[in-house]
């Protein structure tokens, strides 16, 4: 029963996902949240420009609240939009990006629209990026072509985790054009990175530690330099030693008048 349950709310989460990207198409959507709160469930929509979200007034807002608890049975849904920070790494936006292109200008740029991207990509400080575009561009034959530059993993768990993909379309007069984009972004962690540590050598423990040891005439090594520590401790010392020698002499000179 509990099995049902979780699998019941992971659909439920996927269906709404979906809901929010075919209805926010356009509008720079990256993905959504779903958290559950006291109050209700608060859902949180990620995307680079929150102003066409809203819509005039709230407009958007109202009408998806109501999806929402028509469509769905959420009862007090709370929706808040949150910005991107960047931009080009993100693969949903990229690759709507490069959708609303083709669609405005048609397919016979997509070349250099697919190298503009993969540099503004790399820009942003990306390890590796990959656009594929397939389709009948530009001729009337269906071709496949890949941009690529940087590293990027196309196998182990990392790839399924760590890269982010994103699949779009773009209709055009000469049919349907599809669109990958994968992106390996600046904060992964790989399993096979390997950092190499310096050992330290003896002198440079010993100058660390603040101690040198330096050559004499006969080849001996005398310690000369001691630490900063123990320089105070013997600086407090002597002070101390002539204030009692000050004292006592003092002390002989009053009883001797």
């Amino acid at each position: 029963m509990i099995e049902k349950k979780f699998i019941a709310e992971k659909l439920k989460e996927f269906q709404i996902q979906e809901y929010m990207n075919a209805a926010l198409s356009g509008s720079g959507q990256s993905h959504t949240k779903l958290q559950k709160t006291p109050l209700g469930e608060k859902i949180i929509i990620f995307a680079s420009r929150p102003g066409l979200v809203v819509g005039r007034g709230g407009e958007n807002i109202r009408k998806l609240t109501k999806d929402l608890k028509d469509k769905f049975g959420l009862e007090n849904p709370q929706i808040e939009i949150s910005e991107v920070e960047n931009v080009n790494l993100d693969a949903n936006i990229v690759a709507e990006r490069i959708a609303n292109t083709l669609e405005r200008f048609g397919s016979s740029k997509f070349k250099g629209v697919g190298h503009k991207t993969m540099e503004n990509v790399m820009d942003a400080g990306a390890l590796g990026v990959e656009i594929i575009i397939s389709g009948k561009i530009p001729g009337s034959r269906a071709k496949r072509w890949r941009f690529y530059s940087g590293y990027l993993k196309k196998c182990g768990d990392i790839a399924l985790t760590g890269i982010r993909t994103s699949y779009k379309t773009a209709n055009l007069k000469k049919g349907v054009i599809g669109i990958q984009v994968r992106i390996m972004p600046p904060d992964i962690e790989l399993p096979d990175k390997i950092e190499f540590r310096k050992e330290e050598t003896e002198d440079e423990k010993k100058k660390e530690e603040g101690v040198v040891e330096e050559k004499g005439g006969d080849g001996e090594k005398k310690k000369q330099e001691e630490k900063p520590e123990e320089k105070d401790i013997k600086e407090k010392e002597g002070t101390e030693k002539t204030k009692d020698d000050k004292k006592k002499s003092d002390v002989k000179k009053s009883k001797q008048e």
